[in-house]
């Protein structure tokens, strides 16, 4: 298990002084890079491997939403690789050691010259030390595009919507997909499923349904395929 603390800053938080979804997404992904890179089978590595983990889905449960200045402790550890799969868990705690929110994940490993999956070779699985998958409620990661939904403006992807593997974040969708939900509809749980990669100058067209108390935010290309799936419940 990899862990860091940090204090919830004002860059981190919305209106209500509490630290955004969003913000709980980079605390998670950075705790990742952290590990990865104390390993030394980082960012570095891999590029010199012509490799890279790409995000296929998450699921992020929330209790609550630390404050501003608040003291945090982020979390995280794989718990099993099989082919070029690997399944990582995160949790978030407070200063008392209770938890504030948690997840799963589930990374697909890519080789970068042809886009396609690439088995995990043993220097990078053995690297890492395995641990118990979390004791949560696990969803599907199987995420299906909303039927019946309303379609909103297309815009094309940004240079700020990029990572270093110089494609739209997965962080990124969830904050295009925060905006087709009300400001006062409080998230509990997010899912998401990444279908395919969206590059500089894409355009996304986006599709909202509501149902059963969720919202279902479809981003697409113009043939209506999806980059991405996302559910705020």
């Amino acid at each position: 298990m990899y862990s860091f603390d940090s204090c919830v800053r004002y860059s981190e938080v919305g209106e209500d002084k509490k630290l955004t979804l969003n913000g709980m997404i980079n605390y998670f992904q950075d705790c990742s890079t952290f590990h990865s890179e104390e390993l030394q089978v980082g960012v570095g590595k891999l590029e010199a491997l012509q490799r890279v983990w790409v995000l296929s889905s998450w699921q992020i449960v929330i209790d609550r939403y630390p404050s501003l200045c608040e003291r945090i402790r982020i979390s995280t550890w794989p718990y099993q690789f099989q082919g070029f799969l690997g399944w990582r868990n995160f949790t978030m705690t407070d200063g008392d050691g209770r938890m504030l929110a948690w997840a799963n994940s589930l990374w697909t490993f890519l080789d970068t010259q042809t886009g396609r999956p690439a088995r995990v070779p043993e220097e990078i699985e053995n690297a890492y030390e395995l641990e118990e998958r979390l004791d949560m409620n696990y969803a599907s990661r199987k995420l299906p595009m909303p039927k019946g939904g309303e379609t909103g403006d297309p815009f094309a992807v940004q240079k700020h919507h990029l990572d270093t593997n110089h494609h739209v974040n997965n962080g990124q969708y969830i904050q295009m997909a925060r905006e087709y939900v009300p400001e006062d509809f409080r998230i509990r749980q997010m899912r998401a499923e990444y279908k395919k990669s969206a590059l500089l100058g894409d355009m996304i067209y986006p599709v909202t349904a509501f149902e059963d108390g969720r919202y279902t935010i479809g981003l697409c290309d113009e043939l209506g395929k999806p980059y991405a799936v996302v559910e705020l419940s």
